[in-house]
C-alpha cells in the first residue's frame, strides 16, 4: 500500500485509499491532523505533534516549528544543545505518521506519496524527498498540493473545458494553480505561489495588534510570555470565523491584560497580507493566458481559508463564493492517497490522467550587447518558460560573442531572475567552436524536460556538427541511464522545429503559393498571416501551434475561395 501524505507547515496528515474512496488515518491521540511540530529534551528523547506543542509552552527553545520554510537550505535549529536541519525535523513527523499508518492498517508499509507547495524548487523537493526516506520511506513520485486538492474535489469526473483555480493558503506557504479538464485528461494550466506566506502572519497580525494595544514592548517580554501571547492570537483568529468582534486575553507577569479587536480592524492590518495573496493569482492567470470569468470553479484548501477575511477576499476577488465542501484541512492528504492508488494502477481511477507544467524557467547565460558597443555577461535567457506543459522540447540558436572564441559554455540555470548569478544553477557543457568573428559561429541549445523531472540538454555546433549532450536528474527520479535514454527516444519527435513538422510546412507553402498568386491588398493580407503563423511557430508553443494552424488554415480556406469566386 502507498500512503498520501500531507507534509504540512502547520500540521501534517497521512491517508489511504480504499473501495470507497480515500480516507484520513487518525494518529496515536484519534485526531486527524497532526501539529507539525518537534521538541527534543535533554535525554534526546523526541515528542511530535501535540505533545510537543504543549511542551513548547514549557521549552520554548528546544522546540521547532515552521520549519518546512526552510526546507532545501542550510538552516539549522538547535534543540537540547543538538542540531537539526528541516529535513531532520520533518523526517520526525514522517516517521510518526507511518507509524500511525501501520497501527492503523495493521500492516507494514514502505512507500508514500508527500504532496509539495507547487512552488517548491528542486532543492526543496529533493530535500522533501531524504526526509522520507529518513522516515524509512520510500518516495518515488510527490505531488503539487493544489493538483492533489483538485484530484479530492474531482475535477477529472468535471464536464470537459471545466477549469479549477485552487487556491490553497497553509500556515505557512501559498499556493495558486489553474488546472483544467480536457476529455479525459487533468492538465495543470499555471502555478504561482509564495513560500513564505501563510496563516502564522496573519497569527503575527494579531499578535502586533495585542502588544501595540496593551502598550507592550516585545523586547522586554521573555521567550515564554511571548508565546504565550502568540497562542492566545491563534485562539483569536480561529473566533473571528463566527464573530465580528473578539477579546484577546493574555497573561503578562502578574497581570492579566485583554483588548477588543474588531474584524473590520484586524481586515485594515491585513491589507498588505491580501494585496500579496492576489500577486500569485495574477501571476498563473496571466501565464495560463486565461481571465478570472473563464474560471469555473474557485476551491479553498489550507486551514488558513477558514479565516472569514480570506473568504471574503476571495470571493470579492472572483465575484463568486469559493467551494468549501470538503474540509480544508484534509483535500491534500485525500489527494495524495488518490495519487497513490494511481501510481498502484488501482483499476477504480484508471481513467485519470494527469499533466504537470514545469514551475521554474530554464534557461542559460548570455553575453548581450549595449549602447557604446560594449558586450555585458551574466543575463539569463529563457528557453523553457515557466508553467510550460511537459514534456516538452525547445531549441534556440545562439552565437559567438567575441572574435576568436574557441569555446562556448552552456550553463543550465533555473529560475526567474533576468541577471544569471540570481538563478540555481543545475549544470554546465563546453563545446569547441571554430576561431572566426564574433557572430560568426553558431550553437543550436535543445532543453528537453521529461514529466519524470529529467532535463536533457544538447548542444550542437552548426557549422561543425559536433554535439555534446547532458542528462540532468532529480535525486528522487529512480529510473536507470538506458531508461532515461529509451525515454528521450520516445520524445524524439519534440524535438523537431515546428516549422519543420510536416503539417505546418504544409500550410507555409500554401501560404507562399497563395502569397506569388496574389496581388495588391490580398497579398499584404497573405504577407501578414504568414508571419504572424511563423511567430507562432518560433516560440514552439504546442498548444498555441495547434489554435494557430487552425486559424491559419481557415485563412488559407477563405483566400482560396474568394480566389475563385473571382475567376
Amino acid at each position: 500500500m502507498i500512503l498520501g501524505i500531507d507534509l504540512g507547515t502547520t500540521n501534517s496528515l497521512v491517508a489511504y485509499y480504499t473501495e470507497t474512496g480515500p480516507k484520513i488515518i487518525p494518529n496515536r491521540l484519534g485526531e486527524s491532523l497532526t501539529p507539525s511540530v518537534v521538541s527534543v529534551d535533554e535525554e534526546g528523547n523526541v515528542f511530535i505533534g501535540k505533545t510537543a506543542l504543549e511542551r513548547k509552552a514549557l521549552h520554548p527553545l528546544d522546540t521547532a516549528e515552521v520549519f518546512k520554510r526552510s526546507m532545501g537550505t542550510t538552516k539549522e535549529y538547535v534543540l537540547a544543545g543538538k542540531k537539526y536541519t528541516s529535513e531532520d525535523l520533518s523526517s520526525f513527523i514522517l516517521r510518526s505518521l507511518k507509524e500511525d499508518a501501520e497501527v492503523f492498517l495493521g500492516q507494514p508499509v514502505e512507500e508514500a506519496v508527500i504532496s509539495v507547495p507547487a512552488y517548491f524548487n528542486d532543492a526543496q523537493r529533493r530535500a522533501t524527498k531524504r526526509a522520507g526516506e529518513l522516515a524509512g520511506l520510500k518516495v518515488e513520485r510527490m505531488i503539487s498540493e493544489p493538483t492533489a486538492a483538485a484530484i479530492s474535489y474531482g475535477l477529472h469526473e468535471k464536464a470537459e473545458k471545466t477549469r479549477f483555480l485552487v487556491f490553497d493558503l497553509g500556515g505557512g506557504t501559498f499556493d495558486v494553480s489553474i488546472l483544467e479538464k480536457y476529455k479525459s485528461v487533468m492538465q495543470v494550466r499555471a502555478v504561482a505561489g509564495d513560500n513564505f506566506l501563510g496563516g502564522e502572519d496573519f497569527t503575527t497580525i494579531l499578535y502586533h495588534i495585542f502588544l501595540n494595544k496593551c502598550k507592550l514592548d516585545e523586547k522586554e517580554l521573555d521567550a515564554k510570555t511571548l508565546l504565550h501571547i502568540r497562542r492566545q492570537a491563534e485562539i483569536a483568529k480561529k473566533e473571528f470565523s463566527d464573530g465580528r468582534e473578539v477579546t484577546m486575553k493574555a497573561k503578562v507577569g502578574d497581570e492579566v491584560l485583554e483588548c477588543k479587536i474588531t474584524e473590520d480592524e484586524y481586515e485594515k492590518n491585513c491589507q498588505l497580507l491580501l494585496a500579496q495573496l492576489r500577486r500569485p493569482i495574477e501571476r498563473s492567470l496571466k501565464d495560463a493566458n486565461i481571465k478570472l470569468s473563464e474560471i469555473s470553479e474557485v476551491v479553498l484548501v489550507g486551514g488558513a481559508t477558514k479565516m472569514s477575511i480570506v473568504r471574503k477576499f476571495v470571493t470579492k476577488l472572483f465575484g463568486r463564493f469559493p467551494n468549501v465542501s470538503l474540509n480544508p484541512d484534509e483535500v491534500v492528504a485525500l489527494g495524495a492517497a488518490i495519487q497513490g492508488a494511481m501510481k498502484e494502477r488501482n483499476e477504480a481511477i484508471r481513467e485519470i490522467v494527469m499533466t504537470d507544467v514545469c514551475p521554474f524557467t530554464l534557461g542559460t547565460d548570455v553575453v548581450v550587447g549595449r549602447e557604446g558597443g560594449y558586450m555585458e555577461a551574466g543575463h539569463f535567457f529563457p528557453i523553457i518558460e515557466r508553467n510550460t506543459v511537459i514534456p516538452v522540447s525547445r531549441t534556440e540558436r545562439l552565437y559567438t560573442a567575441s572574435d576568436m572564441q574557441r569555446v562556448i559554455r552552456v550553463e543550465i540555470l533555473q529560475g526567474e531572475s533576468r541577471f544569471s548569478k540570481n538563478n540555481m544553477k543545475l549544470g554546465e557543457v563546453e563545446v569547441p567552436v571554430p576561431r572566426k568573428k564574433a557572430g560568426e559561429e553558431a550553437i543550436d541549445i535543445t532543453y528537453t524536460y521529461d514529466i519524470n523531472s529529467i532535463l536533457e540538454v544538447v548542444v550542437k555546433v552548426v557549422s561543425t556538427g559536433e554535439t555534446k549532450r547532458i542528462v540532468l536528474k532529480k535525486d528522487d527520479v529512480t529510473m536507470t541511464d538506458e531508461e532515461i535514454d529509451a525515454r528521450f527516444e520516445e520524445l524524439a519527435s519534440l524535438k523537431i522545429h515546428p516549422r519543420e513538422e510536416e503539417e505546418n510546412k504544409l500550410l507555409l507553402f500554401r501560404g507562399e503559393r497563395l502569397y506569388e498568386e496574389s496581388i495588391g491588398d490580398a497579398r499584404r493580407l497573405i504577407d501578414h498571416e504568414l508571419q504572424r503563423f511563423e511567430e507562432v511557430l518560433d516560440k514552439q508553443d504546442r498548444t498555441k501551434i495547434d489554435k494557430a494552424r487552425e486559424d491559419f488554415r481557415e485563412f488559407l480556406d477563405s483566400m482560396e475561395d474568394q480566389k475563385w469566386d473571382g475567376e
